[in-house]
């Protein structure tokens, strides 16, 4: 009988002992979720360097890499009490949906980055959610401009997802509001990129805001060249103003088309515009009296010592004006740095929880504070162009 006892004893002993170690098997898996740095901070860029959206990703790129250059001559990131560098691992999406998913695969899986940058379209920076979430590592887009991009279809927030640009819903009724109040346009034509969300997200948040008319609504394709049959039945419309959201390829165009079909009122985007190349396409002379919702301004140096340090130096490296999409990404660097620093770690998890309590975060394109839907609460700007030169900037918040 003792014998028996010793040994169930025993094996209860052993059971015990089986349970703690699992225990803390499952604790030690719980601490470790997602990726930690090594000798180095390793961020992802996951980048539409090629395809059809490749001017805004090589912008995007440049604004990285200066940012990254200035930390790392600083000596890094300070994580509690040392610093580290940031490694970047940059990988083309080649704007594509498909392929973005793979990249953040690729980041997450075999470079162990810690965070990503980007991408840079609502469309590729929604396909590689998935496999971010999967890894519990946080991207930062700069210009995913859609409002449900930071939300679960529950409505719940993507907790690894977050934006340094502000939303279309939030650009397009203050462009509305602009239109209103500032132009007094009481008669507006819209003219919309359908090809993708972007336009078609800010055509439905202008006219939800717009108390005016709305005289005539049209739409057009991304790759579009020859717009002159829409803009001559447009010219006897009596339209006070023309509200034309997109990317800079195709409104150029619609700018120059406008103005050569004798359209003279003022010609209203929003941030797909705030290109240098929107001049260059136009023609300097057409681009007068146009208007685009911007999260940066050129003219900002003037009051924010950040950016016109910031501008500066990307003038000094590139040889020209920083665009706006440079700005937005040297911002999501810093973002990720000021997460590492509040949290004291490089964790993934722990850059996440940073990311999400981010406030008066003081970047280029202003003072930021993430909301509860990971996105950036910070003024919004208009900058007026004279001659393709911006002439005049107003400040909205």
């Amino acid at each position: 009988m003792k014998k028996w006892e010793k040994q169930t004893m025993k094996i209860a002993a052993l059971g015990a002992m089986a349970l703690t170690l699992a225990g803390c098997a499952t604790a030690k898996s719980s601490s470790s979720q997602g990726n930690n740095p090594g000798k180095t901070i390793k961020i992802g860029v996951n980048m539409e360097l090629s395809g059809s959206a490749a001017g805004y990703g090589e912008q995007q790129k440049q604004g990285i890499q200066l940012a990254v250059k200035k930390i790392n001559k600083s000596g890094g990131i300070k994580v509690g009490g040392t610093k580290k560098k940031i490694q970047l691992v940059i990988r083309d999406n080649k704007t594509s949906n498909t392929t973005a998913a793979s990249v953040a695969a690729q980041l997450v899986n075999n470079d162990k980055v810690v965070a990503v940058v980007g991408p840079a379209t609502t469309s590729a920076g929604t396909a590689a959610i998935p496999n971010m979430t999967k890894a519990a590592v946080p991207s930062v887009s700069p210009s995913a401009t859609d409002p449900d991009y930071t939300l679960q279809k529950s409505g719940k927030v993507q907790k690894y997802i977050f934006r340094a640009c502000y939303q279309n819903n939030f650009q397009g009724a203050t462009a509305a509001t602009f239109v209103t109040k500032n132009l007094k346009a009481k008669r507006v034509a819209i003219l919309t990129d359908n090809s993708s969300d972007y336009g078609t997200g800010l055509t439905k948040a202008f006219k939800k805001q717009y108390r005016g008319t709305v005289v005539s609504s049209q739409t057009f394709q991304e790759g579009d060249k020859d717009f002159n049959a829409i803009l001559t039945a447009l010219k006897h419309k009596k339209i006070d103003a023309l509200y034309a959201p997109g990317y800079y390829s195709e409104i150029g165009l619609i700018v120059k088309q406008a103005r050569q079909a004798g359209i003279k009122a003022p010609i209203v985007g929003s941030d797909g515009m705030a290109d240098a190349k929107l001049a260059q396409i136009a023609g300097k002379s057409n681009a007068t009296n146009v208007y685009y919702t911007t999260p940066f301004s050129t003219k900002a140096s003037a009051t924010n010592k950040v950016a016109s340090k910031f501008m500066s130096a990307y003038k000094a490296k590139y040889g020209s004006t920083a665009p706006t999409f440079s700005a937005l990404a040297y911002d999501s660097v810093y973002m990720i740095k000021a997460a590492i620093e509040k949290e004291g770690s490089a964790n993934s998890v722990k850059i996440a929880d940073g990311l999400a309590k981010l406030k008066n975060f003081k970047g280029v394109t202003g003072t930021t504070t993430i909301d509860k839907q990971h996105n950036p609460e910070k003024t919004i700007s208009i900058e007026q162009l004279t001659n393709g030169v911006v002439s005049k900037v107003y400040n909205v918040k």
